[in-house]
């Protein structure tokens, strides 16, 4: 399962994307005044990930803001050589996601939002597919939560009593 990240020190190999980019306003008395939103994914290519979402007057702000959100957020996710432990399908909201391990050499069979979730994490054989919304911010969210509730076989065998051989088949 996943483990939430306990110390906030800076690591320097972090991988970082940029998902999106958004002009946002608010309309008020004197008029419409603007903002830019920010969203952001964050990994060490080996497991771990985190996601940010911010807002600011300036684009540079905002990513930052983004930037500090998904390293505190960042979370560990168990992976087998490269890919997924087995076929996760999920729904969240109007996102409905499917995700299945590859065969090494595949790549990275996936959408833009759900492609750089991959590539930070450290994923590099999958296939994966979203339906229902094109909201990036549902998709990065809703593919981070299937993958946190990836489970390890060691995990599944130790919560059956079993050996690891069996859970395997």
């Amino acid at each position: 399962m996943a483990e939430k990240q306990q110390n906030n020190s800076e690591q320097p190999e972090l991988l970082e994307k940029l998902v999106e980019v958004n002009r946002v306003s608010k309309a008020v008395k004197g008029g419409t005044n603007f903002a830019f939103s920010a969203l952001v994914v964050v990994g060490n290519g080996n497991g771990k990930v985190g996601f940010g979402y911010a807002k600011a007057k300036e684009v540079p702000v905002a990513i930052q803001k983004a930037m500090e959100k998904a390293k505190k957020s960042m979370i560990k996710v168990v992976l087998h050589e490269g890919t997924l432990q087995h076929p996760i399908a999920i729904q969240n909201g109007a996102a409905d996601l499917y995700m299945q391990p590859a065969s090494p050499g595949t790549g990275v069979i996936a959408g833009g939002a759900m492609r750089a979730v991959f590539e930070v994490v450290g994923v590099k054989d999958v296939l994966a597919k979203c339906n229902g919304t094109r909201n990036k911010g549902n998709v990065v969210r809703t593919t981070i939560k299937a993958l946190t509730e990836m489970s390890s076989p060691k995990y599944v065998a130790d919560k059956r009593g079993k050996a690891i051989s069996e859970v395997l088949g």
